[in-house]
């Protein structure tokens, strides 16, 4: 399977924020755009330690983020690859562009709760 961000299906849009996504196999596929500032933390409220319990692997095309953890926090930059272990939130200290690959199941319960929250 192969795609183009344009053949990817929108997720989700607000703003110049987007998610488009998709189910290949057992995993997610994800085309993802932030802009500086933005923070997760508030999307994620609701699951364990109000943080983001699924994995991602993936590569920030554009812009620098800071991940925190509980116990830590990781910057990463345009051009590096990335593992984010369950238990992060996400700050977009820049506009950020990512691809990211996420397991299925464990994506589409912590969406669930993440669209909640952005539509409250």
């Amino acid at each position: 399977m192969h795609g183009t961000r344009q053949d990817i299906p929108l997720l989700f849009e607000s703003g110049s924020s987007y998610t488009r996504d998709v189910e290949w196999g057992s995993m997610n596929v994800a085309f993802e755009f932030f802009p500086a500032g933005t923070d997760t933390t508030p999307f994620f409220k609701g699951l364990p330690d109000d943080r983001c319990q699924c994995p991602h692997w993936g590569y920030l095309l554009k812009g620098r983020m800071r991940i925190k953890y509980a116990d830590h926090e990781e910057v990463i930059r345009a051009g590096e690859v990335y593992y984010l272990a369950p238990g992060h939130n996400v700050l977009s200290e820049e506009d950020c562009e990512v691809v990211e690959f996420s397991p299925k199941g464990e994506y589409q319960k912590t969406m669930k709760v993440a669209t909640s929250n952005m539509a409250a």
